[in-house]
């Protein structure tokens, strides 16, 4: 049986930061400061930077086949992701981890 390769570990460790921390600003960060940071698109591109970090670490980790299309996928929204926050105060600790994923899994790719 084949183990992870060193580089697609890493990977996962940066999805599953990312998506820790995007879904722990937006639930307290965001929805105590309100205003901007709890608009509709600003939040849904948030839960949509959550649910496809833990989806691209989760197909990494039992090597699917659609790791790489994923991979693609939260390189695009992370990106997006990023630049959002990074309009916003306070969302210095999202924009790292964003930018930091979206690096490891434009590897991935």
């Amino acid at each position: 049986m084949h183990q992870l390769s060193q580089e697609m570990k890493s990977c996962i460790e940066e999805c599953l930061r990312c998506y820790q921390v995007c879904l722990g600003t937006a639930m307290t960060h965001c929805i105590e400061v309100g205003g901007k940071h709890t608009e509709p698109q600003h939040f849904r591109l948030m839960m949509d930077c959550v649910a496809v970090c833990q989806l691209a670490a989760e197909l990494m980790s039992h090597k699917s086949q659609f790791h790489r299309q994923t991979c693609a996928l939260c390189v695009e929204i992370c990106e997006v992701c990023a630049h959002d926050c990074e309009a916003l105060m306070g969302m210095e600790e999202c924009v790292a981890a964003c930018r930091s994923c979206a690096e490891a899994c434009r590897a991935m790719v």
